[in-house]
Formats: C-alpha cells, structure tokens, sequence
C-alpha cells in the first residue's frame, strides 16, 4: 500500500468512492447468488429460469456499461459514477418488491443497467488519477472492495435467512441494496475530475465512440474485450451457481453455506491485493498468465474431482484467489491501452462486451444442469472461459509504466 502514502487528499478521496462504489456495487450484485435456491422452491421456477435472471442483468450491463463509457467521456467520470450508483442502489431495492417473474426479470435487467456503468466510470476515473508506478496496485485494490460487497452479502444473507422466513428474508435482502446511494453524497462533496481528462477537454480532444473500431485501434479493442470474456464467463459461471452447488448439491445448510463461501470470498479479497502487486511487479500479461492457468486448475478439481467436504472448504480458498486476483489487472491494463479521448468507451465497451458474452454461462449451465451434474457443467464452462483469457493476454501488447499522456 506504499502508493497511498504518495496521494494527495484529494487523490485518496477518489480511492475512498472508487473502492467504495465497486464494494457496494458487487454486493447489490451478488445478493441474487444466495436468493435462488428460495426462489427455485418458492416461486417454482426452473434452473434454466433462474440462470435467465443473472443473464438478462449481465447483459443489461453490457450495455450500461458501454453507455457509461461514452458518457463519461461526454460529461465526466465523476458524474457518470453518481449516477450509475444510484441507478443499480434504485433498481436493487425494486427487486425486493416484485411479485411475479416477469417483475424481477424487469427489475434486474434495469438494475444491471447501473452496475454495468458503475465499473466503467469508476474504472476509468482511478485509473487516470494514479501514477503509472502505482497504477497496477491503486487501481487492483479498488477491485477488492467487489470482494468486501460480497462478504456483506455473504453476512447479509446469513443473518436474513437465520431470523426470518425464506419468503421474506429474500425481499429483505434486496431492499438492502438501497444503501449505497448514499455513497453519492460523499462523491459530490470530495471527488473531483482527473487532470489528464480535463486537459484533454480544454484542449477540445474529443473522440467519438465509434474511433475504437479504427483501424489502428479496432485489433487492441477486439483482443481486450476476449480477455474481458474470458474473466467474466469464468467468474460468473462459478460465482453465480456456487451458493446453490454447495447447497443442493453438497447438501449443506444456510450456515454451512455462508461458512464455505466465507472461504471463498476471504481468498477472493487476498487474491485482489496480492494480483494488484504483481501486475506492477511482473507485468500485466505475466499476471494474467499465472492467474488464468491456476483458475483453470482450481476450477476443474473443485467441481470435478471427487474430494471431502473438508478437502472444499480448503480449496475455496485458492478458488476465490485466483478467479477473483484475474480482475486486479485489468482496469489499469485497459486504462493504458486506449488514448484519453476514447478511453472510457474503449474500456466500458470492451469489458462490458466480455461482460454481455459472460452473461450467458450462467444461462447455459442451468440448461445443460438438466442433462449432466450441475459441478460439471460449472467446471467445463469457466474452464473454457479461463483458456480464452490466456490467449487474448498472450496477444496483446505490455503497457505496464505507460504514462496516460503519451497514449494517442
């Protein structure tokens, strides 16, 4: 954490909103992961049905979060970041009044509208705050606060679901999800825009959001978005049906649940910090190397290989280190690999369309879960997912130490 001791006030301000967005961001996210096995048996829908809602708000966020980008390229990441976070904390809440299928699937769609937009704004806004020495570190840290907000969820759900019937602990957890609003209040009193995109303004650089298509950028945005894919579909495919693997596959209970993916999401947070340091210390690729060849290992022994409950709760560990370290890297990776003018739409647009391809694992697990056992189907999918990572990483360029500036 060296580099916090090098920031000005107003520098760790917009850490503070940066890591605190994304912390409320993931847990208002992952809420849903631990409600669908209640919903499956209170509301009778199929696996399938279930994947369907992760989906549609994963590919709702694609899209929010190709806007975002744009738009934060039009009036500031710092109002972009406002509005995103009160969108997803607005739709969150609505999620817990819904009565019917159709409802949810609405809610949620229109939640991930929000939560796509969050990451591009906030992604983009710490990545040009940071120094180039640092930006590895400062910006990977800001991704572990994904791993404090589903922590919260983790707790939120095991006290919900211990003190309160399924049918109403589930709408309980979702209202929750209006407390990051108020995040807003803080951001408007303390963050201000960074000084390399308010150069570029006065300047009058502005690029349009179709650039990244160029010829001389359009490979460095089809190759990032593949990287992009290749973490989203491996994360979701796992994140998204663990909670019910664990419980109706492994059989454990509410609280042996949380105790297990506890586990998981303690190595997630060190997984964070500890890619955060190496992506500055060995490089971006080498980074994504290691992350995205031990993902696949873990991935392919925690859900395929006949091991002991005890032998699952060690391996979560490692499990969350490695599938959740991959995300450290990539806001600085791809913060240096577009020039200011376009950088929040080629990095809203290419970690959301990884994004919009990941959405659809979770759908496609749930449908192949009738036909062969769920873990397999998890393990297969974010394997798959993991290669892909590997390949797009291996052909893209190394960016770590490039100064902002001198990108055009």
């Amino acid at each position: 954490m060296s580099f916090w001791r090098e920031m000005s006030k107003g520098e760790q301000a917009t850490f503070r909103a940066c890591f605190g967005g994304w912390a409320l961001d993931g847990m208002d996210f992952q809420l849903y992961s631990f409600v669908i096995p209640t919903l499956i048996a209170g509301w009778h829908l199929t696996k399938a049905q279930a994947g369907t809602l992760q989906t549609t708000t994963l590919l709702a966020s694609a899209v929010g979060g190709w806007l975002a980008g744009v738009i934060a390229d039009r009036i500031g990441r710092v109002r972009t970041l406002q509005i995103t976070i009160l969108w997803f904390a607005l739709f969150t809440g609505l999620c817990g009044l819904a009565q019917s299928y159709g409802q949810l699937l609405a809610a949620r769609g229109l939640m991930g509208l929000g939560f796509g937009g969050e990451w591009a704004a906030g992604a983009v806004l710490m990545g040009e705050v940071i120094s180039a020495r640092h930006r590895g570190k400062a910006v990977g840290a800001v991704q572990s606060g994904w791993a404090l907000g589903w922590g919260a969820a983790a707790i939120l759900f095991t006290v919900t679901f211990s003190l309160l019937d399924e049918q109403t602990a589930w709408r309980v957890l979702f209202l929750a999800g209006l407390l990051p609003s108020l995040l807003v209040l803080y951001i408007r009193r303390n963050v201000e825009e960074p000084a390399v995109f308010r150069a570029a303004q006065q300047s009058g650089d502005r690029g349009r959001f179709w650039e990244i298509f160029a010829p001389d950028i359009a490979l460095t945005t089809a190759l990032a978005a593949l990287l992009a894919t290749g973490a989203q579909g491996g994360y979701y495919a796992i994140t998204t049906w663990l909670p019910t693997y664990l419980k109706t596959v492994r059989g454990l209970s509410v609280l042996n649940t949380g105790g297990y993916l506890g586990v998981v999401i303690a190595g997630s947070f060190c997984g964070y910090l500890v890619s955060a340091w190496l992506s500055d210390e060995l490089g971006r690729k080498k980074n994504f190397y290691l992350f995205s060849l031990c993902s696949m290992v873990t991935v392919l022994v925690y859900t395929l290989a006949p091991i002991s409950d005890r032998a699952m709760l060690l391996l979560g560990f490692p499990l969350g280190f490695f599938a959740s370290g991959i995300f450290s890297g990539m806001g600085a990776f791809f913060t240096e690999l577009f020039p200011t003018r376009i950088r929040g739409s080629g990095q809203g647009f290419s970690y959301n369309f990884g994004r919009g391809l990941g959405a659809l694992f979770p759908t496609v697990i749930g449908f192949l879960s009738a036909t062969m056992p769920l873990g397999r189907a998890i393990g297969i999918f974010a394997a798959s997912a993991y290669a892909l990572l590997f390949v797009a990483a291996v052909l893209l360029p190394e960016t770590r130490g490039r100064e902002l500036a001198a990108v055009a």
